[in-house]
């Protein structure tokens, strides 16, 4: 009876271990209800814990969900509305990575900070421009108008320049991705810069005259790239690749599975067409590394 019970148990285990395995051809008749061998429970998924601005990243992470899913990762979006909370989550390991910032601020984060955050993989570029506030037009700029910038190093930096690009201030020589409001050199209409943390910029728009918006920021205000800013960079310059938004990690965490999974998905075929069909030219998809 002991040997006709091992034998039993011996089978149950083959079948049991082979539907782990490539699945087989199907049989040519379903075993009947009573026959049928019990489910083997799911195995658990590896979560992915990643900190996200709302808009667009948490809504380009929805989008990865499923895909993820589908290869074993539990992926977890956690929204936050600030810039310094995502960085410090993922300095204190509490999160794997984190989705909002482009690279100049992330190495400005880090030297300002000590913490040690690097890229593992850029995945879209959103356009910084210049929005109508109370002047519709910039050939209206008057002399004394105010116009708001981010505060953040790189942020306001980027304002600045794309300012000067379109001829409203002059900057010092060789001033660029850390320049300030110290950094003007030429300011023929006197404008007033107001400077914002980044989130607080779109609020002021009924103040102002003009503000100078993120990206993500210009979403969440309701304005378009496309329609509404009055100026903006190319999609063609060196910006996209200096201000890509990127995967942010604790560094050696950057080649981990899940971690390369992750950004594998995000900058594939699905997530790049959601991208260019629902933000109208704010969100580009980023293609190198």
């Amino acid at each position: 009876m002991k040997k006709i019970l091992s034998v039993v148990l011996a089978a149950a285990f083959a079948v049991s271990a082979l539907a782990g395995c490539a699945a087989a051809p199907a049989p040519a008749a379903a075993p009947a209800a009573s026959e049928a061998p019990a489910a083997e429970a799911p195995a658990a998924s590896e979560k992915i814990t990643v900190a996200a601005s709302t808009t667009p990243h948490a809504e380009i992470l929805a989008v990865a969900k499923p895909i993820l899913a589908e290869q074993g990762y539990d992926l977890e979006v956690t929204e936050f509305q600030d810039y310094v909370q995502p960085n410090n989550v993922v300095e204190a390991g509490e999160f794997d990575a984190n989705y909002f910032q482009h690279i100049p601020y992330l190495e400005s984060f880090n030297a300002e900070q000590g913490t040690h955050l690097v890229n593992a993989g850029g995945i879209h570029y959103e356009p910084f421009g210049i929005y109508p506030g109370t002047k519709k037009d910039l050939a209206e700029l008057a002399e004394g108008d105010t116009i708001a910038v981010p505060n953040d190093t790189t942020n306001e930096a980027r304002a600045l320049l794309l300012l000067q690009d379109n001829g409203i201030i002059k900057l010092k020589e060789g001033a660029g991705l850390t320049s300030t409001v110290n950094d003007i050199a030429e300011n023929p209409k006197n404008v007033k810069i107001q400077e914002l943390e980044a989130a607080q910029v779109s609020h002021v728009i009924p103040e102002v005259a003009y503000v100078v918006l993120n990206g993500n920021y210009a979403i969440e205000a309701g304005l378009s790239v496309a329609q509404d800013a009055l100026a903006y960079e190319s999609s063609d310059s060196e910006a996209a690749k200096t201000y890509v938004n990127v995967i942010a990690v604790k560094e050696g965490n950057e080649n981990s599975d899940k971690i390369k999974a992750l950004v594998s998905v995000l900058k594939g075929e699905e997530v790049r067409k959601y991208i260019e069909e629902n933000y109208n030219g704010g969100v580009i998809p980023f293609d190198g590394e």
